[in-house]
């Protein structure tokens, strides 16, 4: 099993940044795919970003330019930069693993709020 503890989130004006950061309990070298996902009030969970054990990175087109995620295989962590924020950014964030056999694992999500 795969524990993912995500932080850096909060409360920031609109046109601000923030960083996410997610923690895995296992070595991130032997995940398949690693991403973040959001959730707003009322709204499905839609996909944010994701990156590949082999670097390769998808962005939803809402956050392309703005959003960039990267990982670090030494500190198992991977992070999520949010620049030029708006107000429609605002949701629970959350990070999730894939394994080679497609297991999945979320973490417990963490607040993001953009104020105008």
């Amino acid at each position: 099993q795969v524990q993912l503890v995500e932080s850096g989130g909060g409360l920031v004006q609109a046109g601000g940044s923030l960083r996410l950061s997610c923690a895995a309990s296992i070595s991130i070298s032997n995940i398949r795919s690693m991403g973040w996902y959001r959730q707003a009030p009322e709204k499905q969970r839609e996909r944010v970003a994701t990156i590949t054990a082999g670097g390769d990175t998808n962005y939803a087109d809402s956050v392309k330019g703005r959003f960039t995620i990267s990982r670090d295989n030494g500190k198992n962590t991977v992070d999520l930069q949010m620049n030029s924020l708006k107000p429609e950014d605002t949701a629970v964030y959350y990070c999730r693993s894939e394994a080679y056999d497609y297991t999945a694992y979320w973490g417990q999500g963490t607040q993001v709020t953009v104020s105008s």
